[in-house]
């Protein structure tokens, strides 16, 4: 059986609807909770034996390690998982993180860009793996900061507030800012454990609960397909 380990570090935040397209792969997985797991443990975490390895996201910044510490056993592990060329995920703070191992920018971006929106793709964006959501397709934003392109990256998608949203650094390494792992019927929990952040940004949460209800089984089909087809790809 397949291995996929997958850090979470909100417990909400998790594989979402990737993870029956896993197991129906026949991944099994794993998780690896760096609020939960000692630090040492974190450090040890033997990423290059994996078969996949997925950072998920996190309401921090990827340039907090004075405040959160573990975040450079995280940046560590990413590093050995860039160099065993292997598969690697990374959603929202997992992506940032990914950028920052390759020596790109994660900076603040002045503004929240957070609920469902749509999502440029460019043409490589529109000619690989992020095909299955369509050009100006929904997606799920939720985030305050920004990765540059890392170098030797293609940039996968955009949009107005935010113009890197996605990249590829070969077919092994896909960094997505938006969520495409979050199930829309559980947006509850989104809105519960993000209240503050909702509050502070002005954001109606009526709005994101009427918008998830609207578009969650199209966006969970295409999210699912999107998966599918990059693993497909690296096969």
């Amino acid at each position: 059986m397949k291995t996929a380990i997958a850090i979470r570090h909100v417990a909400f935040e998790d594989l979402g609807v990737f993870a029956p397209v896993l197991q129906e792969l026949g991944y099994q997985i794993r998780y690896a909770d760096p609020g939960v797991t000692d630090p040492t443990e974190l450090a040890a975490l033997d990423v290059e034996a994996a078969d996949l390895l997925v950072v998920l996201g996190a309401p921090i910044g990827a340039y907090d390690e004075a405040t959160y510490p573990f975040l450079l056993a995280e940046l560590e592990l990413i590093g050995r998982r860039l160099r065993s060329g292997k598969p690697l995920l990374g959603i929202c703070l997992g992506a940032q993180l990914i950028a920052r191992v390759l020596g790109a920018k994660v900076a603040p971006m002045g503004v929240k860009e957070i609920g469902f929106g749509a999502l440029q793709l460019t043409t490589e964006g529109a000619a690989g793996c992020l095909g299955a959501l369509g050009d100006g397709g929904t997606v799920l934003h939720w985030h305050g900061d920004m990765f540059q392109l890392p170098p030797g990256a293609t940039l996968l998608a955009r949009t107005e507030i935010c113009p890197n949203q996605a990249f590829m650094l070969g077919n092994a390494v896909l960094g997505l800012q938006f969520h495409l792992e979050a199930d829309p019927a559980r947006i509850e929990q989104w809105l519960i454990g993000h209240a503050a952040e909702l509050s502070a940004s002005g954001i109606d949460p009526v709005t994101i609960r009427r918008q998830a209800k609207d578009v969650g089984e199209e966006l969970r089909q295409r999210g699912q397909q999107v998966l599918r087809d990059w693993l497909a790809g690296l096969a």
